[in-house]
């Protein structure tokens, strides 16, 4: 195994750090210089009341890469070295999960070829770059470890699946939407793992809520999108027109002011699907809910996320992106295509079309894909069939069967 796993980390690696190269070039006029920057410095140089005071929203995010920025601080180094430490594990979790779902797929489909596009489609993901050059590398990480926890727990690993779940909880918020996936691919100890990753992710978010009030409206205001409304989501038709919305560089020609009544709302009623959700899946998947269809599930939840905040953002896809990969990787024999184009897609529609479509025009064009998708998504995971794709059973079988003689 470690023979064969030489030439897809060398890839993985070799992709990480020319992504990485390419896009921590600088911080000016991104979230991280807008929200990071002050609290890391002050981390850095043992000022914590000033870290808690003014983390941001992702602040257990920021304490648990803390290491990351006093590696940067150990050789003396200055902000800029800190920004780009505390970015690696954003790109160590990309190559990590980019080289365990190729050996997935090496040991399914022995005979299968494109394995490398695996590789590339994690880390090198286009998703990937546009969350680095903005600033928030937490989102791969946890992309990854949402996934990775649906993985263990198909794997029969309980106390693996708690760790990555619970890492994913204290990482960002939205990571709720992978408990329903992750229990209902376990089968036994749900109950153990589920207090075990709310208690391992409510050690990176208790801190923010007992040091300081201030630092607790920050935590808690995560329930909220603060005002920030995007054109790729539901809710763009109900906003206001007649406002001037103002951008990092200049005004935003043709944006939507957010309706008063959406901040407070998306975010619960995105967090509150994961329960109708699961029971749904549990309900048409009786008996068998250790399939790889739960992947299909968390892939739904985590595109029904993105459709529904008036925050969305490109980055935000990339959890939707990464369970679709390990589906296609534990149920396909042929190249992750679903995977290739939903990242080329999304990379067009949010990043390129915003040069040449007015934001109306950019909200219906992204309507016009996700909501197949979204209906599409549903049907494969709701429908109740849990029998192994044949390719996959031939493949199992070819494994487990000795040659005759």
């Amino acid at each position: 195994m470690r023979h064969r796993l030489v030439v897809p980390t060398l890839v993985a690696v070799v992709t990480a750090v020319v992504s990485g190269w390419a896009e921590l070039t600088s911080y000016l006029w991104t979230d991280y210089e807008q929200a990071n920057e002050v609290p890391f410095r002050a981390l850095v140089h043992g000022d914590f009341a000033t870290f808690f005071h003014a983390a941001p929203i992702e602040g257990p995010s920021l304490l648990m890469r803390a290491p990351f920025a006093f590696s940067a601080w150990l050789w003396n180094a200055g902000d800029m070295a800190i920004y780009r430490m505390t970015s690696v594990p954003g790109l160590m979790a990309a190559v990590v999960f980019a080289v365990v779902l190729w050996e997935i797929r090496h040991r399914r489909f022995p005979q299968a070829r494109w394995g490398i596009l695996t590789v590339l489609l994690v880390a090198g993901n286009p998703l990937l770059l546009h969350a680095l050059d903005i600033g928030h590398p937490e989102e791969m990480v946890g992309a990854v470890l949402c996934a990775g926890a649906i993985l263990a727990a198909l794997s029969n690993r309980p106390w693996l699946a708690a760790v990555l779940l619970g890492l994913a909880l204290g990482n960002k918020a939205w990571a709720v939407l992978a408990i329903g996936p992750v229990l209902l691919a376990l089968p036994r100890r749900r109950g153990a793992v589920l207090l075990l990753s709310c208690a391992i992710g409510a050690a990176f978010v208790a801190p923010f809520l007992l040091v300081a009030h201030s630092s607790q409206s920050a935590v808690l205001s995560a329930g909220d999108t603060a005002g920030v409304f995007q054109p790729w989501q539901l809710w763009w038709p109900l906003g206001d027109h007649g406002h001037v919305i103002h951008g990092f560089f200049s005004d935003k020609p043709g944006y939507r002011a957010a309706p008063a009544w959406i901040a407070p709302v998306t975010h619960p009623l995105i967090a509150a699907l994961v329960v109708p959700a699961s029971i749904a899946w549990w309900w048409r998947h009786r008996g068998h809910t250790s399939s790889p269809d739960v992947l299909l599930l968390a892939a739904f939840l985590f595109l029904a996320r993105c459709v529904l905040d008036a925050a969305n953002n490109g980055y935000y896809h990339l959890p939707f992106l990464m369970c679709l990969l390990a589906w296609e990787t534990l149920r396909r024999e042929r190249p992750p295509v679903l995977t290739a184009i939903a990242s080329g897609v999304v990379w067009v529609t949010i990043k390129q079309a915003q040069h040449w479509a007015t934001p109306d025009v950019q909200w219906a064009i992204y309507m016009a894909w996700t909501i197949p998708v979204l209906v599409a998504l549903g049907y494969a995971a709701f429908r109740g069939t849990y029998a192994i794709s044949r390719s996959a059973t031939a493949a199992t079988s070819a494994t487990r069967t000795p040659a005759p003689a």
